[in-house]
């Protein structure tokens, strides 16, 4: 008998494309590569470390196909675990910083999406340490692309080198045309960043965890619906949490706050979806009931169509 996680109908909404490439993948794609060095590359003590080995990937996608073939097997392991939509993050920051041509590799992806096991839609992320004019042209990109699937503008990166101030501006260009809003936020910098990012107009936090700190920002984040997009192997690997014995997923869940589980950069963290959702049973005590609502908090907090997926 499988566990009522693995069956329940999952919305995964915290998930970074390049962070899900699998060793084997990116083999694949790049006969230079041998899997057991990906694999090397995936070992990391700090959030430091992980940012020097997202770069090395991302170093080793040069073409549409090998943007399209991530996407292909993602979508295919995804299908695997019962989840029905997804909110994939594109690091659109990235692309452009490696003088890549954007248009190309969006194309690639939304052919795959279209045809995808899974309902897809997608966020283009902007680095906060490349700065305000490089986070412009990424909503540039995603308020062109509106129509074609994306949902989100995002923000993720260096919180210390990128403060969400710059961004205002930004934020509010994308909520103009439409766009929802997520901010890696109270990853590795304390509760004022994630309140920040809620005062500029952050309708979901990507990881958040900070606000464990702040009873008073608790109690925004829950009166105002912001749903934290939780990812606990993440944070155990990137050093934001000390031990997993340490991550307060389940006091920010006492607190009233609505969360989501995400893997975040699956593949680099080693993880699954239903490996969170394990987790949070297993070592934080949630029940099946509570598992429930939070599989279903990932299609109420969904930017997308959801809801239609669920059955």
């Amino acid at each position: 008998m499988f566990p009522s996680y693995q069956r329940l109908p999952k919305a995964e909404l915290h998930l970074h494309l390049e962070g899900s490439i699998e060793p084997e993948t990116l083999a694949e794609m790049d006969v230079s590569v041998a899997a057991d060095e990906v694999r090397r590359r995936y070992q990391y003590e700090d959030f430091a470390g992980f940012i020097e080995a997202f770069k090395w990937v991302v170093m080793r996608l040069k073409r549409p196909e090998d943007y399209a073939l991530a996407a292909r097997r993602l979508f295919e392991r995804l299908a695997r675990e019962q989840v029905r939509y997804a909110e994939v993050t594109v690091s659109a920051g990235v692309v452009l910083r490696l003088g890549l041509e954007f248009g190309p590799i969006f194309d690639a992806l939304d052919a795959e999406a279209a045809r995808a096991p899974v309902m897809v839609r997608w966020v283009l992320d902007a680095v906060r340490q490349f700065g305000p004019e490089a986070a412009e042209k990424v909503a540039a990109l995603a308020i062109g692309r509106a129509h074609r699937g994306v949902v989100a503008f995002g923000i993720g990166g260096d919180e210390v080198r990128g403060p969400v101030e710059w961004f205002g501006p930004t934020f509010r260009r994308v909520r103009d045309a439409g766009l929802h809003l997520t901010i890696h936020a109270g990853e590795t910098v304390g509760p004022e960043s994630v309140r920040r990012a809620v005062e500029l107009g952050a309708e979901r936090i990507g990881h958040g965890i900070a606000a464990v700190c702040d009873p008073e920002l608790l109690a925004l984040l829950r009166d105002r619906e912001v749903a934290l997009e939780i990812c606990i192997s993440s944070n155990v690997a990137t050093g934001a949490v000390a031990c997993l014995r340490d991550h307060p997923v389940r006091r920010i869940y006492e607190a009233g706050v609505p969360i989501v589980l995400g893997t975040d950069d699956p593949a680099m963290f080693h993880t699954t979806l239903a490996r969170e959702y394990e987790l949070a049973e297993r070592e934080f005590g949630f029940s099946d009931e509570e598992l429930s609502k939070v599989a279903e908090n990932g299609f109420r907090y969904a930017f997308g169509p959801a809801r239609d997926t669920r059955s």
